[in-house]
């Protein structure tokens, strides 16, 4: 029997984990390199800044004003978007166009019925000029669009048309402001009502951490969607359709932060017996240097991980009121307005693009709840 001399191989964490480089790193790095391991957030995130990019420029990027309508392409099916043409040589050119329509009556429904007219061609270009329109609210006006017919008045709607004529496309653009904006600012709410109750009750204890606490208890106790329903039904019917919009925003901040309290207080608790905290207690460093000096920068990774979880949430809540028609309202484009339009069977059977918004919900939402999960998982010290 023989022994060997080799030292045995090392089984603990790869080296990665003990470089000098990962040791004299910050918590915020060490949280980035975390994160880029999940592809899935990685790609989410690009998504993400995609959806923003286009609510931000959403006036920009629509082809058409959100109210323009015509009578004659209402249900309209989508056209499809042909970048190369023929030129008169027969060879392939760069010249976008999409085919225009045939129209044919239906005896038995009584209804028009579109067909794709493959012989007729409407050009269509970038940056093209339209009429005036408002940019951020009417901050300055502008008299181009990204992309448009270069005639006036040809048809173009990429995903279909609703029951007025207006332009799908369009309208999901803008609604993606409203929509994406209700999430961010009742989130936002939330998150001040969340820390400042939920670091309350946390820090102070006794009494006062009972009282917040058994509020809390009774929020969560109340069904939502009723309540939801409840809070929507007792606006005025004669509100202006931006105070609508932030009586919703009020409304979904008020129900949606317990669950950001009740995770912040769990933190005070767990830290504010730590030695760190002790030290500077015993240091003379006054409540308000401790807690926001020592206590939260150690879980404000946590605090980010959890607003990007509970944005889905907020945007579901807000289509939903909007699509039993309690939320917003018209003129109001969101996505849950929008899908108002999909409740009649005609939608089903013979219009489905009108479901469109909806897709774009789907999106929105798991976008968030991956760059959600990838933020969670990079705030876990133990997965460092």
């Amino acid at each position: 029997m023989t022994i060997s001399s080799e030292p045995a191989a090392e089984t603990g964490p790869p080296m990665a984990h003990s470089t000098p480089k990962r040791d004299s790193a910050s918590q915020w790095r060490l949280m980035w390199w975390q994160f880029r391991r999940h592809r899935l957030a990685m790609v989410s995130s690009f998504v993400l800044l995609l959806i923003a990019f286009v609510g931000l420029f959403c006036e920009f990027l629509a082809p058409f004003s959100p109210d323009a309508f015509s009578p004659r392409y209402t249900y309209a099916p989508p056209q499809r978007l042909h970048l190369f043409d023929r030129n008169e040589e027969g060879s392939l050119v760069f010249r976008p166009y999409v085919n225009g329509y045939k129209v044919t009556i239906e005896q038995a429904a009584l209804r028009r019925v579109f067909t794709i007219d493959e012989n007729v061609k409407y050009p269509v270009g970038l940056f093209v000029k339209s009429d005036p329109y408002p940019m951020w609210g009417g901050l300055f006006t502008l008299e181009t669009k990204l992309f448009g017919p270069l005639k006036k008045g040809d048809p173009l709607y990429l995903l279909g048309a609703d029951r007025l004529g207006r332009d799908m496309l369009s309208r999901i653009v803008y609604g993606t402001r409203i929509s994406m904006s209700i999430g961010l600012v009742g989130v936002a709410l939330s998150l001040m009502l969340g820390i400042i109750l939920g670091g309350i009750s946390g820090y102070k204890g006794g009494m006062v951490d009972n009282v917040i606490q058994r509020v809390i208890e009774f929020i969560l106790s109340l069904p939502t969607t009723p309540l939801w329903l409840g809070l929507a039904a007792a606006m005025p019917n004669n509100w202006p359709p931006l105070r609508i919009y932030f009586a919703i925003t009020l409304i979904l901040s008020l129900i949606g932060w317990t669950s950001l309290a009740r995770v912040i207080r769990g933190r005070f608790l767990s830290l504010r017996t730590e030695d760190f905290v002790t030290a500077a207690r015993l240091d003379g460093a006054s409540e308000k240097r401790i807690i926001f000096r020592h206590m939260a920068p150690s879980f404000v990774s946590h605090i980010i991980a959890e607003v990007s979880l509970a944005i889905p949430a907020m945007i579901l809540a807000e289509t939903a009121l909007s699509f039993l028609g309690l939320g917003l309202q018209p003129p109001i484009v969101s996505w849950g307005v929008l899908l108002q339009e999909a409740q009649n069977i005609r939608s089903i059977v013979t219009a489905p693009w009108l479901f469109a918004p909806g897709v774009a919900v789907v999106i929105a939402v798991l976008s968030l709840n991956f760059v959600g999960d990838g933020l969670r998982d990079a705030a876990d010290p133990y997965r460092q």
